[in-house]
């Protein structure tokens, strides 16, 4: 009897990628124009920056991200990669950040599904709008004035509107009930850090030290 993996769901924050492609390429050009047009020990400063900066840069915006199938959830956060069998998760809550919690009490933040306490105020209000509604007013209707009201947006789903963030811990939540006992799903939680990230940053923090002690 041969088993066919599930395609893993992926999420990432657009916004922090978007925030650290703008923060890498300002870090380039600053750093590549004091390191070919800077003079005395400027060049080699400029060096030990980018190699500190790069990496930590790196870490926080492209880095993160969660992935999902039948199995397992992976959660790669800045600084380790940790891979948790559905079988070994508690609990997965949202308060100011999400994090899932495991069956021994240890907690491991999602910072590739960071929470929005302005998103969550927005779908409230386009909740209580929607409320306020005649149900029969609902069909054919985008979201409110947040969405694309009218021009094909399609009917309204049903059920509450959720924040994307907690729509996703939602989506989580569902697969983790649907999925922790299977015998697939179960095993040992494992975490790796992140040498690739860790080992150039403290170079380049060990090198800016040394220059600015030298004076």
């Amino acid at each position: 009897m041969t088993t066919t993996e599930s395609k893993d769901r992926i999420y990432r924050s657009p916004a922090g990628i978007a925030g650290g492609v703008l923060l890498l390429g300002l870090a380039a050009w600053l750093g590549i124009d004091a390191i070919v047009a800077g003079d005395g020990r400027t060049p080699w400063v400029a060096l030990a920056t980018l190699l500190l900066v790069v990496p930590l840069v790196t870490a926080f915006t492209l880095r993160p991200a969660v992935s999902a199938n039948d199995d397992r959830l992976r959660i790669r956060n800045p600084f380790r990669l940790v891979a948790l069998p559905w079988g070994e998760i508690a609990s997965l809550r949202s308060g100011y950040t999400n994090e899932v919690v495991t069956k021994s009490g240890t907690k491991y933040q999602l910072w590739a599904i960071p929470v929005s306490l302005r998103a969550r105020k927005k779908a409230a209000r386009r909740e209580s709008r929607r409320a306020a509604e005649p149900s029969g007013d609902r069909s054919g209707r985008g979201p409110g004035l947040g969405g694309l009201a009218g021009f094909g947006a399609g009917p309204v789903p049903e059920g509450p509107v959720r924040a994307q963030a907690d729509q996703i811990m939602d989506e989580l939540r569902e697969l983790l009930e649907a999925r922790e006992t299977a015998e697939a799903a179960q095993g040992q939680v494992t975490v790796r850090w992140a040498y690739e990230i860790v080992a150039p940053a403290v170079a380049g923090a060990v090198l800016l030290g040394v220059l600015l002690g030298l004076g």
